[in-house]
């Protein structure tokens, strides 16, 4: 009788232990026998390794500014502005242009698929820009809003008085409105000039704003005092003189990047043109070394608006879409780079 009593004691004694280690395993969650980690620990590793989970229901920080830098569209061949305003990014520049050879020179602009004319109030010439914009429109060659049209207001007097300058270069295009409009240099007045074209965009009268001949330094000064970022900032730049610099630091702030002179401008275009690396690159491609120049400045995300009143160069500068040059040939000309300044601003 002892014996069987000692049996059954053994066995509930046995259940008993079994039973005991099932509780602590499942307690422990011991499918595998590993512990699960406190979430906290969880959190912690993933900001030191850099895989904390997204959280796509948050939103960024009120304070927070997203810039996006802007990209050319090589098939609609234009660029779209922060302004929200699309614009080509090869146009016509019509410094040197004045009476019949301006209009004849724009109105063959705009027939062989340009679509960007530069002016400025210093240049004396925009009663002609808008008189070949008109006959243009009234010919079926183009619409208004087709054309993209900028203009500048010059330091000194125009820019003591920016409301009444800016009115008059209205008036003298007489297109309705102005696409883009720049100061043309920095002056101890651009702030408030500027401030005055941020109004006329309010009044629908201007679309877009910018500068001209503003650099890393003028653009750091001057951009905390306005409240509106300029849509583009337009300087010299060929490869000769290339603001290898500036050009990022501009587009870094979402502004679009315009290059003035981009055949080297008035008494150095030959010599330019004649560059034997540049004259090397155009035979490769069956294209021109000026064309070759215009598409080096569109590829490395740089507007062109070379000036001509020849009808065939014209045409020409606007032909840029049917080749691309490599990195290499990209990099031989980023090599041509003396940093030499054609002219004073």
């Amino acid at each position: 009788m002892e014996k069987i009593f000692s049996l059954v004691f053994v066995f509930l004694l046995a259940f008993l232990m079994t039973a005991c280690s099932q509780n602590r395993m499942e307690e422990n969650g011991a499918a595998g026998g590993a512990e699960t980690a406190p979430a906290t620990d969880t959190i912690e590793s993933a900001h030191e390794t850099g895989t904390e989970p997204d959280h796509t229901d948050s939103e960024p920080a009120a304070e927070e500014e997203i810039i996006v830098r802007a990209e050319f569209d090589f098939e609609s061949k234009t660029v779209m502005l922060n302004s929200g305003y699309e614009m080509p990014i090869n146009g016509l520049g019509t410094y040197s242009l004045h009476g019949d050879e301006c209009i004849d020179s724009v109105k063959s602009a705009l027939s062989n698929g340009i679509r960007l004319i530069d002016t400025a109030s210093a240049y004396g010439n925009e009663e002609e820009i808008g008189q070949a914009i008109r006959e243009a429109v009234s010919e079926g060659i183009i619409r208004r809003e087709d054309v993209f049209v900028t203009t500048k207001i010059y330091p000194g007097n125009e820019m003591e008085n920016p409301a009444q300058s800016i009115q008059a270069c209205l008036e003298r295009l007489d297109i309705g409105y102005v696409d883009l409009m720049l100061l043309h240099h920095p002056d101890p007045n651009d702030v408030e000039a500027y401030k005055t074209m941020e109004q006329f965009v309010k009044e629908g009268k201007i679309r877009s704003i910018g500068l001209s001949n503003w650099y890393v330094e003028e653009l750091t000064e001057f951009l905390p005092q306005v409240d509106t970022v300029p849509a583009l900032v337009q300087n010299e730049i060929h490869p000769y003189y290339q603001e290898n610099d500036v050009i990022p630091f501009i587009q870094d702030l979402g502004i679009v990047v315009q290059g003035w002179y981009p055949l080297g401008g008035r008494g150095h275009t030959g010599e330019l043109l004649g560059d034997p690396v540049i004259s090397e690159i155009a035979g490769m491609h069956g294209v021109s070394s000026a064309q070759v120049i215009l598409r080096w400045n569109l590829q490395k995300g740089v507007v062109v608006i070379p000036g001509s009143s020849n009808p065939d160069h014209i045409k020409e500068n606007a032909e840029l879409y049917h080749f691309s040059l490599t990195e290499d040939e990209m990099a031989q000309i980023n090599d041509l780079d003396r940093g030499e300044k054609h002219d004073w601003y």
